[in-house]
């Protein structure tokens, strides 16, 4: 049983974790992306995994194919990616290139030339946060940690002390370079995947999977 000193105690300490936990990147409408004065603050229930967008009327069907640019990684100084080195944001741009080029090959012919049917994307990776060492885990065993999690999981939030992947998706029409749509996302895994917890851009790659998956779902 706990004493009431025990009970503050443990009490202060998952406050204390929640508002550490809670503390992070929020995705910005980056000034450097082209796309930037025609984003609009997303008021729907994804706003906090796509914070901006915007979108003009297509019917998607009528594009069989598409090219995918290769990832830029953002170098604008509302970046977000705080001390990361620049070793790791090459690591994360080439994975975020193959799985969302991978992933969009399974709905899209892949192009080599422009032309009406062929959808132009281009891709920057502007932030990231790395899972913190041994904490990031621990919160997966921990009692306070477990509790936080859970709460986030059915939430759809990040877990504690997890990490993230934030970026831009423009999408043209090849042919004559209009845009068609354009979002800022911040993905994350979900706050109960343990795997996910373990190495300290694994959370990033997992929020790239499932961005790829997103991307791949809006354009059906």
């Amino acid at each position: 049983m706990f004493k009431p000193r025990s009970t503050s105690l443990f009490l202060s300490g998952a406050a204390a974790l929640i508002l550490t936990a809670c503390a992070g990147v929020q995705p910005v409408a980056y000034s450097g992306i082209p796309s930037a004065p025609q984003l609009k603050q997303n008021r729907d229930d994804d706003s906090a995994k796509v914070p901006y967008r915007y979108a003009a009327p297509v019917v998607w069907s009528r594009y069989s194919q598409v090219i995918v640019d290769p990832v830029v990684v953002y170098r604008g100084g509302d970046n977000q990616f705080g001390d990361m080195s620049d070793s790791d944001k090459s690591m994360l741009a080439d994975y975020m290139g193959k799985t969302f080029a991978s992933k969009l090959s399974k709905r899209f012919d892949v192009a080599a030339q422009p032309s009406p049917a062929t959808l132009r994307i281009k891709l920057t990776l502007t932030g990231a946060e790395a899972t913190t060492a041994v904490i990031g885990q621990f919160m997966h065993f921990d009692i306070a940690g477990n509790l936080y999690n859970g709460v986030q999981a059915i939430r759809g939030g990040k877990g504690a002390f997890s990490g993230s992947v934030s970026y831009a998706v423009e999408v043209f029409d090849s042919s004559n370079g209009r845009l068609l749509k354009a979002y800022i996302s911040r993905q994350y895994p979900n706050a109960m995947n343990l795997p996910a917890a373990f190495g300290s851009l694994s959370a990033a790659k997992t929020g790239l999977d499932k961005g790829a998956d997103a991307l791949v779902a809006q354009l059906q």
